[in-house]
C-alpha cells in the first residue's frame, strides 16, 4: 500500500479540513489525492463525510455565495461562473443565489457603483465608462444594471 495515511486517519483528517470551512467535493477530492489515497479509498471517505454531515454540497453553495457577496461583494454572474468552475449542480446553484436577497443585492451593487464611478479619476466620458463597465463586469454584475447606472452617473 503506498498510501502515507490509513483510510480511518485520512478520514479523521478530513472531518478536520471539512470542519474548519466549508468544502465542496472537488476540494475534498483533491485533498484526499494529495494525501495519496486510491479511489476506492476517496468514494469510501467522500460517502462518509457526507454522512457525517462534514461534506453538504448545497450548504457549502450557499455560504459561498452569501460569502462571496457580502465580503467580495460580487454580482451573481461571477458567483455562479465560480460554482460553475467547482462542479456545484445548477440546482444548488440557484439555491445559492436566493440566499442573496433582492434588496441587498441592489444595495451592494449601487454602493460599490458610487465607489467605482467617484474613485476613477479619468476626465475623458468614454474611457471612464469603459473602465467602470470592465470593473463591475469582471465583478459579476448584470450588464443592463450596469449600463442603466452608467446613464445615470452621466446625466448627473
Amino acid at each position: 500500500m503506498n498510501s502515507t495515511f490509513t483510510p480511518k486517519e485520512a478520514l479523521q483528517k478530513l472531518e478536520h479540513f471539512c470542519a474548519y470551512q466549508e468544502r465542496c467535493h472537488d476540494e475534498v477530492i483533491s485533498k484526499l489525492f494529495s494525501l495519496k489515497m486510491t479511489s476506492d479509498e476517496i468514494d469510501f471517505i467522500v460517502v462518509q463525510l457526507i454522512e457525517g454531515n462534514f461534506l453538504n454540497e448545497t450548504r457549502f453553495a450557499c455560504s459561498f455565495a452569501r460569502g462571496k457577496h457580502r465580503i467580495k461583494h460580487w454580482g451573481k454572474i461571477r458567483i455562479t461562473n465560480e460554482l460553475k468552475a467547482r462542479h456545484i449542480s445548477s440546482t444548488n446553484i440557484t439555491l445559492a443565489l436566493k440566499e442573496i436577497s433582492p434588496e441587498e443585492y441592489e444595495s451592494t451593487f449601487e454602493q460599490l457603483s458610487e465607489k467605482c464611478w467617484n474613485s476613477l479619476q479619468e476626465k475623458n466620458l468614454l474611457k471612464k465608462r469603459k473602465k467602470f463597465c470592465d470593473y463591475m463586469l469582471r465583478r459579476g454584475y448584470e450588464s443592463n444594471f450596469i449600463y442603466d447606472k452608467v446613464k445615470e452617473f452621466e446625466e448627473k
